[in-house]
């Protein structure tokens, strides 16, 4: 597994605390790997989920440190979004 996939992982545990995210969400970071999102917190793997969020490793670690708005990521072209766009939009608050 890489770093990025292992720092990511680890990032997103902090930001969503004992919490988790209510639904299933994955981000596919290219060339590194993916990232599943659900009730039990964040973890490296590559399942089914209800929304897909496909992003360069910059665009993903810009989004996570705060410098970078998923909204605006997404709208810009940087972020893809495959699913549910509501649980996207639920989950841009968690990354905030």
């Amino acid at each position: 597994m890489s770093d990025v996939i292992n720092a990511a992982v680890k990032a997103l545990n902090e930001k969503m605390g004992k919490d988790g995210f209510d639904g299933t969400a994955k981000f596919v970071i290219e060339g590194e790997g993916s990232i599943v999102i659900d009730s039990d917190g964040a973890r490296a793997a590559d399942e089914q989920a209800d929304v897909t969020l496909n992003a360069d490793a910059d665009t993903f670690e810009s989004i996570l440190q705060g410098d970078l708005d998923p909204t605006a990521a997404f709208m810009s072209g940087r972020l893809s979004v495959d699913g549910d766009m509501a649980l996207a939009m639920k989950l841009g608050s968690v990354l905030a």
